[in-house]
């Protein structure tokens, strides 16, 4: 059964959601990113997607505060993404508490770097391939590549990555359902776990994700604006 995966945005220190990236479309929902993660934990999820979007946008952790209060104060594990460019970093953040760690734009143009990380930390790194019109999308989604997204996927399938998150930048925050055709076709590509990321507006689009046999999926604006609950968004998984 798939993981729901509840995300938790972090920009000036506030739990928020952009719409499809940009910074000029932000909705703020928590002023204390931990409450956020505190609600998703009290409604049982297993995992949480918390990402710096300062730090994406910067490739340095800025609301490392922030994220590593999360790991040290609720008791779910998390993933950590958005800016991390470096060996430190990536310390940092596991000493802080984080299970997992995302990598994407780096691991773009230094993929024997991303490798030998995954060779020293074993099962706690994850890439993340986040597409603009099938393009690879970096630098917090600044900047589109000429790298086609599926190609990328390829790269990174043999490197031991604990998952590969994938993101239609076109569909994030726009609660209009995911690109399923797009992830079909990445899923078509490798064997490394995908979690789904980017359009989830309903549980009709739970059911379609999971059906395509993804390991997880990151829900964000639908669960913050209660479109469903977490726990009828596990349920739908469930089914398929």
């Amino acid at each position: 059964m798939p993981m729901i995966i509840p995300a938790v945005d972090i920009r000036g220190g506030r739990c928020v959601r952009l719409h499809q990236g940009r910074l000029d479309r932000e909705t703020v929902y928590f002023e204390r990113p931990t409450d956020a993660a505190r609600q998703w934990a009290d409604q049982g999820a297993e995992l949480l997607h918390v990402v710096d979007l300062d730090g994406a946008f910067e490739g340095r952790p800025v609301n490392f505060d922030a994220v590593a209060a999360i790991a040290r104060e609720v008791a779910v594990p998390i993933e950590v993404g958005g800016g991390i460019r470096s060996d430190e970093t990536v310390q940092r953040y596991l000493d802080a508490g984080a299970s997992r760690v995302v990598i994407g734009s780096r691991a773009l143009r230094e993929p024997g770097w991303l490798r030998a990380l995954c060779e020293r930390h074993p099962d706690r790194i994850v890439g993340g391939v986040d597409a603009r019109g099938g393009r690879v999308a970096i630098e917090g989604w600044a900047e589109t590549s000429d790298v086609e997204a599926v190609a990328f996927a390829r790269l990174l399938d043999p490197m031991g990555l604990r998952a590969l998150i994938f993101t239609d930048v076109a569909t994030d925050g726009a609660m209009r359902g995911p690109n399923l055709d797009a992830l079909r076709r990445l899923l078509a590509a490798v064997t490394t776990p995908v979690i789904a990321s980017g359009g989830i507006a309903s549980l009709d689009d739970v059911r379609r994700v999971a059906a395509l046999g993804v390991e997880g999926m990151i829900i964000g604006k639908a669960l913050f604006d209660g479109a469903f609950t977490l726990q009828a968004a596990v349920e739908a998984a469930r089914r398929e």
